[in-house]
């Protein structure tokens, strides 16, 4: 007998920083590629075969050959992949956008395909750097690239209109010059584009009214591929936009993918503020709405708003439905295997075992101190998505410090101007001490006075507890653990709070949500190691 799926969409149902999902489906199975940013494995991909259990499958973009993300500023990186499918390859598109500040951005689009979704991934094709946001649409023999076009100019909203450039797939190139699609006139960004046939209509989705508040998923259609597109009269196909009391807010950022029987589903992103159009610490996550389809033939999702709770196809889950990590349920990793999992990711570099090694100690994860937090490159830095509001992270780590340089512990992370950091380290003396520091929009704080003397201690355990708005470090030696430092603002690791402008430009992007992880520093440059016996994440329920 077939096993029957559970039959509800619990949403977001990739919960933490998992924004702009390009849905798939080849065969069976239902993947989900998502934007990464300055994070290693960039590109994160999900796999689902009834769009209830998700499995993680780590990064596509995994080696520095496939990317390299020296440099990169915060929130800049990998943004908007897309995945699709044509010629027995998975082809993924993706951004690796190195400036956007100052009215600029530099948003390089590059091209790579693999015969199974775990890879191996060929050596990136680069395409253009006009727009991101780029996307490919196979019709039939032919391929098409679709992309935002990037005016930076001031006064002329930064946002040109999209255009669509021929791609050949054999030869791996575009083809031709590109042609502006033509869409009725609308004020302000108009981005994140999708392209679909379905029916003798193309059907455009596009994200528009920026990635806050008043985001939206919007549909065109046209009886041709570059238009004229006539804008659905119903309204946006999703948004929260004039709903500020519901728990799913920011709903925009969509693409489409169909059951094989006919249903269909959009996946697209929203947010979980703390109270009412509040601050985001978990980021921008991903959800599901089912679609349906109207008389004249224009998509629906119910309400056109974000919900919590979706019914299900009825699919089998398949080997899904056991021995799937829940990014929501009690995770903990002992370190036993050679390679990180899937939940860890890595800060602007790759994990190799110069510097993070799973097999100098077997049992942990052996971190070499790298730069400062402010540094772009060289960054020792292992952790993974906050997801939920409520919940604790915990590690065991084993230390020595000779210097007031040398620093390692356990971090709350947003990017390099947005953290807290309970740490080991030594004072003048060259005694070791637990301290905490933080840095609140690039201010740095450390509380000297509050500092815990460990003596001979060299294995303690470390341990944060986020409770919405409100964040407070903890240690354990022997298994007792008491609190350190007073109770943090956590809503400083929000998307709200990261983002930065000055004189009317943007000086730094807030797209990440917040991340814990284990951290090394060596301000001397001699890579003094830390040793981290197990870590573990535990929402609360």
């Amino acid at each position: 007998m077939r096993q029957r799926s559970v039959q509800v969409i619990r949403n977001p149902v990739l919960a933490g920083s998992h924004p702009d999902p390009s849905a798939l489906r080849v065969g069976d199975c239902f993947y989900l590629a998502t934007s990464t940013f300055e994070w290693y494995p960039a590109v994160r991909l999900h796999r689902s075969r009834d769009l209830v259990r998700w499995r993680p499958l780590g990064g596509a973009l995994d080696a520095a050959r496939l990317l390299d993300l020296t440099g990169c500023p915060d929130s800049g990186g990998v943004w908007a992949p897309n995945l699709t499918y044509a010629d027995g390859l998975f082809h993924l598109v993706f951004s690796n956008v190195s400036t956007y500040a100052g009215g600029f951005t530099d948003s390089p689009n590059y091209f790579t395909t693999a015969p199974g979704i775990e890879g191996p991934w060929s050596d990136p094709v680069p395409l253009h750097a006009r727009g991101f946001d780029a996307s490919l649409f196979h019709d039939g023999p032919d391929s098409w690239l679709l992309n935002l076009v990037h005016d930076w100019r001031p006064g002329h909203g930064g946002s040109a209109g999209l255009e669509a450039t021929r791609y050949d797939r054999s030869a791996r190139r575009l083809v031709g010059d590109p042609v502006r699609i033509v869409l009725p006139p609308q004020a302000g960004w108009i981005e994140g584009p999708n392209l679909y046939r379905i029916g003798g209509w193309y059907y455009l989705l596009t994200a528009d009214g920026g990635t806050g508040y008043d985001h939206q998923v919007t549909v065109a259609r046209s009886r041709t591929l570059t238009g004229p597109y006539e804008r659905d009269p119903h309204g946006p196909l999703v948004t929260a936009r004039h709903r500020p009391d519901l728990p799913l807010q920011k709903a925009g950022h969509g693409s489409l993918v169909e059951t094989g029987d006919g249903a269909w589903f959009l996946a697209y992103l929203v947010a979980r503020p703390e109270g009412r159009h509040g601050p985001c610490v978990l980021g921008r996550e991903t959800a599901l709405a089912s679609v349906t389809w109207t008389a004249d033939r224009w998509p629906r999702v119910p309400d056109s708003l974000p919900a919590l709770d979706v019914a299900a196809p009825d699919l089998s889950p398949g080997d899904d439905a056991t021995g799937a990590e829940s990014d929501d349920a009690h995770d903990a990793d002992d370190f036993e295997q050679p390679v990180l999992g899937p939940q860890w990711s890595t800060l602007r570099r790759p994990a190799t075992d110069d510097w993070a090694s799973l097999t100098a100690r077997p049992s942990h994860l052996r971190l070499h101190g790298g730069r400062s937090p402010q540094s772009l490159t060289g960054p020792s830095l292992v952790a993974r998505r906050l997801t939920a509001a409520h919940g604790a992270f915990e590690a065991t780590m084993e230390y020595r410090p000779r210097s007031f340089q040398h620093l390692a512990g356990i971090t709350a992370y947003y990017n390099t101007r947005n953290w807290y950091f309970l740490h080991v380290t030594a004072d003048d003396e060259r005694r070791a001490v637990l301290r905490v520091a933080g840095c609140d929009r690039g201010v740095l704080s450390v509380d000297e006075a509050g500092g815990v003397p460990l003596g001979d201690v060299r294995r303690l355990s470390l341990g944060f507890d986020l409770s919405g708005p409100d964040l407070r470090f903890r240690y354990a030696v022997d298994g007792d653990w008491c609190p350190i430092g007073a109770p943090l603002d956590a809503t400083v690791l929000s998307d709200e709070h990261a983002e930065e402008f000055e004189h009317g430009q943007i000086r730094s992007l807030g797209f990440t949500g917040a991340f814990a992880g284990m951290w090394a520093w060596d301000l001397t440059g001699g890579g003094l190691p830390a040793d981290f016996d197990e870590a573990s994440w535990r929402a609360a329920r």
